[in-house]
């Protein structure tokens, strides 16, 4: 996931920055006014979804882009009438889209939404997050199933470092205890005091690294400082096209420490019929981390256009 992703979906174990996110939208909605023609710029004062009219909308970010995409064309091979609002903003903008009844669908992540719901909910399964979840959304709002797909993050290491230890696709976190002593490892700066950081990592998998850098979430300098070698592994999120472009290996999280974070429909319950739900079901059955991070490699980093993307992806998957 890029930066702008980052800042738009609050991580799993983000309590204090979803507090603090939930103050500054607070204080924007309260700033917000009408103009002179007596409309509001407020965005969560938006008319609700016409009657038979299917409302796609989209975080703003590249991926959650591309997801809305794939849910509204896959919804539209079915007949439904469908249009879109991407890039509305953060997580406490677009949740208030769905609770008025503005946005239809939306692409949500699990366990970043139950965190968001209730910063304290344990995250056992993916079946015990989303009905957690589902008992805190709001009455008018339900998920669907969820994908196999997950954005969330990980411990990724760059290819020399790999080739170094024989660390492949299919090495656990539990893999780098022996070599942890040898490498610098860089996250955000609170990644450093975090139990979903290097507290876990000591006290889940045993590692104790040589030492760590502070750099950003997952972002540039995340990115940079791993393709060069000024740290060795990294806290980076597993559909970062990145990963494709500097062949960064992403080690398997078998004690889930990390938490959960797959790709999950957020839907108003009056706002798809059961053709509607069947369809998104459907798409969540066929859609893995694989594939995600495939597709997003296509539009961050070949520059396609995210709704040819969803297209030739739906095809392909016999869904459209």
């Amino acid at each position: 996931m890029n930066s702008t992703a980052k800042s738009s979906r609050p991580r799993t174990r983000h309590t204090g920055a979803a507090a603090v996110a939930l103050t500054a939208a607070a204080a924007l909605l309260a700033g917000c006014s009408s103009d002179s023609d007596g409309t509001s710029d407020n965005p969560l004062a938006g008319d609700k979804a016409e009657a038979g009219t299917v409302v796609v909308g989209s975080n703003n970010f590249a991926e959650s882009t591309l997801l809305a995409d794939i849910y509204g064309e896959a919804l539209k091979a079915k007949g439904l009438k469908v249009t879109y609002k991407h890039n509305i903003g953060s997580r406490e903008t677009t949740y208030g889209m769905m609770k008025n009844g503005s946005v239809t669908v939306l692409p949500e992540y699990n366990g970043s939404l139950l965190a968001y719901l209730d910063p304290k909910a344990e995250q056992k399964s993916v079946e015990a997050v989303n009905e957690a979840a589902k008992a805190k959304l709001d009455k008018k709002l339900t998920l669907l199933e969820s994908s196999p797909a997950e954005n969330k993050d990980s411990v990724s290491v760059n290819a020399e470092t790999a080739k170094k230890y024989g660390l492949t696709a299919e090495s656990t976190l539990a893999d780098l205890k022996d070599v942890a002593p040898d490498l610098v490892i860089g996250g955000s700066p609170e990644f450093q005091t975090r139990q979903q950081g290097l507290k876990g990592l000591e006290s889940v998998y045993g590692l104790k690294f040589k030492s760590f850098k502070a750099l950003d979430a997952g972002g540039p300098l995340t990115q940079s400082a791993l393709t060069k070698n000024d740290v060795q592994a990294a806290d980076v999120f597993t559909t970062d096209p990145t990963i494709i472009k500097e062949k960064f290996v992403v080690l398997k999280d078998p004690e889930n420490l990390f938490g959960h974070a797959n790709v999950t429909p957020l839907v108003t319950k009056d706002g798809l019929d059961k053709e509607g739900v069947a369809t998104l079901n459907a798409v969540s059955a066929k859609l893995d981390t694989e594939t995600l991070l495939d597709l997003d490699a296509q539009v961050q980093l070949d520059k396609k256009d995210p709704l040819d993307v969803a297209k030739e992806w739906l095809k392909s998957a016999g869904l459209l």
